[in-house]
């Protein structure tokens, strides 16, 4: 179905995360900086912070691997008041034929779902605001008639019982973790119908062994879960894009049958997201 918005006419429709990406909600990381630490990779470049021109030169270059591959890049326009613009999945996440607009669980980043709202201006009943405090896509894993949802500092269970709510239709499961991560997708990510990756020790027992009777786990260790190694983006037909450093997990990839696509954005990682934080899908096939 075509839907009018300030920026043209655009079909919604996401049902995993691993569906050929072919239209995709970017920011570019203009005035990305570490204002305040938000989280733990933060802390730890907060002395050197980030280099913003090193930055864009990084997103550009993954911009481009993504319009290679096909897919139609949406840019929003970066704010100064916003320098966590980047991290687009976050703001919203599409499941179905609807996008729905998140409650920001951080100060730092409260307004930020504003542009979506603007953008998405006369797309009716196929934008949803989630009104409970609070969700951000980040927390927000989708495959199919399953809905993960990571119960975080920056996602309750009343915005995942809302959300709920929402979608009759679906299987809405919320996974607790260690509270020191930031969100769901820098700890588990599904990449095929019988694929996922982990980071084990941030899960209980009991969600280790819900996701390990639903998927293959490809466990990701501590040093490339820190710089975001669960965080790839899947772009359909088995091609995944991943960070160059992380090469046990590429390796582990590769040996699966995955095509791994390797894009420097060491930079962007400074601030606690990667390739899947940096993109808010509305349209896979």
């Amino acid at each position: 179905m075509l839907i009018e918005n300030k920026q043209g006419n655009y079909t919604f429709s996401c049902n995993t995360e691993f569906d050929i990406l072919k239209r995709v909600i970017v920011c570019p990381p203009a005035y990305m900086t570490i204002k305040k630490v938000i989280n733990e990779t933060q802390k730890h470049f907060l002395d050197h912070n980030i280099d913003r021109v090193k930055a864009m030169e990084q997103h550009n270059t993954f911009m481009e691997v993504l319009k290679t591959h096909g897919a139609e890049i949406i840019q929003f326009p970066p704010l100064e008041t916003f320098p966590e613009q980047v991290f687009t999945r976050d703001i919203g996440f599409t499941i179905g034929d609807t996008v729905f607009v998140s409650t920001m669980g951080n100060d730092i980043r409260r307004g930020e779902e504003s542009l979506l709202l603007s953008w998405l201006q006369g797309a009716g009943e196929f934008a949803k605001k989630i009104e409970s405090h609070s969700i951000e896509g980040g927390d927000v894993v989708i495959d199919q008639s399953t809905v993960w949802v990571g119960v975080s500092k920056r996602t309750t269970e009343a915005a995942i019982k809302e959300l709920q709510g929402k979608l009759p239709q679906h299987e809405v499961i919320a996974v607790p973790f260690d509270s020191k991560y930031l969100h769901l997708d820098c700890l588990f990510n599904v990449i095929s119908p019988t694929d996922a990756l982990i980071y084990i020790p941030a899960f209980s027992k009991e969600s280790r062994d819900l996701f390990g009777s639903r998927y293959s786990l490809i466990e990701v260790n501590e040093k490339e879960q820190f710089t975001m190694g669960p965080n790839v983006l899947s772009i359909g037909n088995g091609k995944i894009i991943s960070l160059p450093e992380n090469q046990q997990l590429n390796e582990k990839l590769r040996h699966t049958g995955y095509e791994v696509i390797e894009v420097d954005i060491s930079e962007i990682i400074k601030s606690g997201g990667s390739f899947r934080c940096c993109t808010l899908p509305i349209n896979r096939a």
